[in-house]
């Protein structure tokens, strides 16, 4: 594969980089920022997603703004905003600020997540245009492996006889890291060409065949030309794009596809486990320093199967690839909804004893009684001492009381995270840059990326409130119930586009 591709692909795609890191260190911070802060479940649950609210605006209209000013100049300002919300979020003086903050950064991760494969896509070939795409999932979880490993040494270093980092200022280091690559996006960004399709698009003919030679050499360009050419003659409609051409009869099954696989990729409940990793490995009983070092284990996972999909998407194909791994997302989350099931939790005296936090001995009065489900043993513990007091401290006292098989619940979570990676992380975005005209592709993306967003945002925002209601058990069944059920919608719908041109599959698949 032709290294100068790669290169710009993975800059290009850095910006997911930026969104997994943001998306995983927010669940180290929350163990931090929401004791100072005093937040309650409600509040915490609107500052993880405050970015993937934002994102919603961002990514309903940055294809439509790339299609005006261009993919890459927008690219940049994106970068730009990644810095600003790094500086603004570890500088923030109240629950306010630091939502605005995180709200900057979603615009920013919004707009990134759907250019960064519209451009890959636009400067690919259709043999290697499936890993090249996949390159941004693979930023994204490259994101999250080094959130991840630095929540891990953020955490082990903040000990009491640390001068330089406590409890209140560890979590703004954790948020301020994220300016380096932010600054390192922004000036990579002006060394890729602008993308030949869109000069295409705004008639820079000349331009555009200049960069398809540069990119793809002599012959290959040459054959990318004819195939872009073709296609724009074939394509007599020059009406100006509305939202409501989006309603065509002849775009009608390709935007339901889109729709489908956007709406699942994110209500099985995956941002959920990457915003609140932590959060959940404490909910097995493994203590606080061994919930921040799983997560370094699940970013590894993620890692390993993106390569996974990188070397089978153009090889396997993206249907095979989607199914295989939904259903394999459906057991993974009914497997953690057994373990959950089957948990219980009791504390004893001695471990009362043990606790080195104030009022502990309030919880005396529940000592030795067993406890066959979450919801009760939690809300007892809360009342006793104040919800502030327990989010601080619920590694220690879930540790302390919690008997589960949380092996068990580790393979099922792990399960989860390895299959979403080789097939609803990659391959979505995958799609989405393949099945749409080049005149409606900025627009389609945009709205379907919009839904998407506005799931991810809901399944975060509700994500500690059914924890508190619903429990871990009920919790995760829902969402491997959701996962089963789409995977027959896909058996049944989803068609193949692998090793075929952009413009082969518009011909195909429209109308």
């Amino acid at each position: 594969m032709n290294r100068k591709l790669v290169f710009i692909a993975f800059v290009v795609s850095l910006g997911g980089f930026l969104f997994g890191f943001d998306a995983g260190i927010i669940s180290g911070v929350m163990s931090f920022a929401g004791p100072e802060f005093e937040l309650n479940e409600i509040q915490s649950g609107w500052v993880v997603s405050a970015p993937s609210f934002a994102a919603m605006i961002a990514m309903l209209f940055s294809g439509r703004l790339s299609d005006l000013l261009g993919r890459r100049k927008l690219l940049i300002f994106v970068a730009f905003l990644y810095a600003i919300s790094a500086v603004l979020s570890a500088a923030a003086s109240s629950y306010e600020i630091l939502y605005i903050a995180r709200m900057i950064g979603g615009l920013a991760f919004g707009a990134a997540l759907v250019l960064a494969p519209m451009y890959i896509a636009e400067i690919s070939t259709a043999e290697n245009r499936g890993k090249l795409v996949t390159i941004q999932q693979l930023n994204i979880v490259f994101g999250f492996f080094a959130a991840f490993l630095s929540n891990y040494f953020f955490n082990k270093y903040n000990t009491p006889n640390s001068d330089f980092l406590t409890d209140e200022n560890v979590w703004r280091w954790m948020l301020g890291v994220e300016l380096i690559p932010a600054i390192l996006y922004f000036i990579f960004l002006f060394f890729v060409p602008k993308s030949p399709r869109w000069l295409y698009l705004k008639n820079h003919i000349s331009d555009a065949k200049e960069v398809l030679i540069r990119l793809h050499g002599n012959e290959r360009g040459h054959t990318e030309v004819n195939s872009i050419e073709k296609s724009i003659r074939s394509d007599k409609d020059t009406s100006t794009l509305k939202l409501t051409d989006l309603l065509k009869k002849s775009l009608r099954f390709i935007i339901i596809i889109g729709l489908i696989i956007g709406v699942l990729q994110q209500i099985t409940g995956i941002n959920a486990v990457y915003f609140y990793a932590t959060s959940i490995f404490k909910q097995t009983g493994i203590g606080s320093d061994a919930a921040f070092s799983s997560g370094v284990l699940l970013s590894t996972v993620s890692v390993v199967f993106t390569f996974v999909a990188i070397y089978l998407i153009d090889r396997m194909g993206r249907r095979p690839l989607l199914l295989i791994g939904t259903a394999g997302i459906a057991i993974s989350l009914l497997l953690c909804a057994y373990g959950f099931d089957k948990a219980t939790y009791q504390l004893s005296k001695e471990k009362i004893s043990q606790f080195d936090f104030s009022n502990s001995e309030k919880l005396i009065h529940f000592s030795d009684r067993i406890y066959d489900n979450d919801l009760d043993f939690k809300n007892d513990v809360k009342s006793a001492l104040g919800n502030a007091t327990y989010i601080k401290n619920d590694g220690e006292i879930l540790e302390a009381a919690t008997k589960i098989n949380a092996t068990l619940v580790l393979i099922g979570i792990l399960g989860f995270i390895a299959c979403f990676a080789f097939s609803l992380g990659p391959v979505m975005w995958v799609l989405l840059s393949e099945l749409y005209p080049l005149k409606y592709r900025g627009l389609a993306i945009g709205v379907i990326a919009f839904v998407n967003s506005l799931i991810s945002s809901l399944v975060q925002l509700i994500f500690p409130w059914e924890l508190s209601n619903l429990g871990n058990a009920l919790t995760f069944f829902i969402y491997g119930f959701i996962a089963l059920i789409g995977f027959f919608i896909l058996l049944k719908l989803l068609p193949e586009t692998k090793g075929k041109s952009l413009e082969e599959l518009e011909k195909e698949l429209v109308g």
